[in-house]
């Protein structure tokens, strides 16, 4: 299926790429998310009335990602769990716990923003923590996970 990106996808393309994708991705997570549209006349048309309102948009939703990327440079978030006297946890730290961390101290941070490609922390110590905050801002910050008795 052609469709044309209302905004930028990564791994795919750019606002106004008219890219051809699986007919399923389009369906069931571009088009309701309102990142694509079907690449028809009529939407092509449309599109090209609206570019310079949609780059407009694109452009201030990069600059908030950026103030936001500015105030959580090598910021540090102490998290805990409870943990045995080994250090090791009786749980394990997720992106949704460090989210709501972040979120109490001041920080809105969607959990889905949170990257942890090697998995939940499952031990006491201090994790680097990649924060996507948008397709082109990316920023890294530590998490300390205390164990509690």
């Amino acid at each position: 299926m052609e469709i044309i990106l209302m905004d930028k996808v990564t791994n795919l393309g750019n606002l106004g790429d008219v890219v051809k994708v699986k007919d399923g991705y389009a369906r069931n997570f571009l088009i309701p998310t309102g990142q694509a549209k079907r690449a028809t006349k009529a939407n092509m048309a449309a599109f090209a009335e609206r570019k310079a309102e949609l780059e407009k948009v694109a452009g201030e939703k990069l600059v908030a990602a950026q103030d936001r990327a500015e105030k959580l440079a090598g910021y540090t978030v102490q998290t805990s769990q409870k943990a045995g006297v080994d250090g090791r946890l009786f749980g394990s730290v997720t992106n949704i716990d460090i989210s709501e961390a972040l979120t109490a101290q001041g920080f809105p941070v969607a959990r889905g923003e949170v990257r942890l490609p090697e998995g939940p922390f499952k031990a006491v110590g201090d994790y680097q923590v990649t924060l996507a905050l948008h397709t082109d801002v990316t920023v890294e910050i530590t998490v300390a996970v205390l164990g509690e008795q």
